[in-house]
């Protein structure tokens, strides 16, 4: 009876050390597996409700304070990034604090490290607004906006809105950590064998743009003359550059882009509802080849560097340039690369 005990006894401890080993297994690969599928939201852009503490925070400093600054959330991520940098920066100019809608909060938090508190949906329906229309560039006008609450609204992106506070705007758009990781590590592996490696961002805007740009606007969007151009100012100036291509319409480059120096790839995936993961590839880059549109722009400001831009892709008379200008939409010490208006104009 004893001898059974003991057998029996032995037997359990077994079965307990198995199952606990099993459980901590288990435990440690769905935390891997939620950890990953974390990453991958984020980078997807997936939905981030404000907190409760952060709706508390504006809801209490707006009755102090006694007025709200916002702006309205319109466009993808290129567009909200430009809207919520202005926001950011004429509120503090005209001495206000600044405020976003749970949209924007959306798009934005995913990706970024933002500070700027969350408007209550409430809030933003009772409130009686100024409502203020912004072309894209700075006027000063703007120094000067009236209003307790004002909502902005437009498509403003140019750097003369912000870019004298350029420190705080690039800290607003600081991406989360296991995104630098990943892309990081991601482009660590493009490095292969190289010693002296340049990274370079390329994204080529197409998608709608074929179409709109000159049935709508009079102009045109970057084509294989520009991109070679571009390429060949990066392969001539630095030893070893390494070309990472996101874009809307990747079989167009897969089809037109030189890679016979086995320099390039194409990386991003061109989903424009998760844009995430493509952006951040290009903000990690050291300089950036953009085509045209507020995707390319941003991520040419955050990576800094020199950034090659298709320049005059429009006619003179084109009703774009009525809401547009090139000196305020690109920075001085960009390099603008003049479009081929040909395909308008049949010279």
């Amino acid at each position: 009876m004893e001898k059974w005990y003991r057998k029996r006894k032995f037997g359990f401890l077994l079965l307990t050390i198995f199952l606990t080993g099993t459980m901590s297994f288990m435990y440690r690969l769905q935390s891997r597996f939620t950890f990953q599928m974390l990453g991958k939201a984020i980078l997807k852009n997936t939905l981030a409700l404000p907190t409760h503490s952060q709706i508390q925070q504006c809801n209490a400093t707006c009755k102090m304070e006694g007025g709200i600054w916002t702006i309205k959330p319109d466009g993808r991520l290129g567009n909200q990034m430009g809207e919520y940098a202005t926001l950011y920066a004429l509120a503090k100019l005209n001495g206000h604090r600044a405020y976003i809608a749970p949209e924007m909060y959306n798009v934005l938090s995913p990706i970024f490290k933002i500070s700027l508190p969350v408007i209550e949906m409430s809030e933003l329906i009772e409130i009686q607004w100024n409502n203020y229309w912004l072309h894209d560039w700075m006027s000063e006008e703007y120094k000067h906006i009236e209003g307790k609450n004002v909502k902005l609204t437009g498509y403003p992106c140019s750097w003369t809105f912000y870019h004298h506070i350029r420190d705080e705007i690039l800290k607003e758009f600081t991406f989360h950590d296991y995104i630098k990781e990943e892309v990081n590590a991601y482009l660590e592996k493009l490095k292969g064998f190289r010693k002296n490696v340049t990274y370079v961002g390329v994204h080529v805007r197409r998608g709608d743009y074929v179409h709109v740009m000159p049935n709508t606007w009079k102009g045109v969007i970057a084509d294989k003359g520009y991109l070679d151009k571009a390429m060949a100012y990066f392969r001539e100036t630095y030893q070893e550059p390494v070309f990472v291509v996101a874009s809307n319409g990747m079989q167009w480059c897969k089809d037109n882009i030189d890679n016979s120096k086995g320099d390039v790839y194409f990386s991003g995936d061109g989903i424009e509802s998760s844009p995430g993961k493509d952006f951040a590839l290009l903000a990690h880059c050291n300089h950036t080849i953009m085509t045209i549109g507020t995707f390319g722009y941003w991520a040419g400001y955050l990576a800094g560097g020199m950034t090659i831009y298709l320049k005059d892709f429009t006619l003179p008379d084109s009703p774009f340039l009525k809401l547009f200008r090139y000196e305020a939409a690109f920075l001085p010490q960009w390099m603008g690369v003049p479009a081929d208006l040909s395909p308008l104009t049949g010279k």
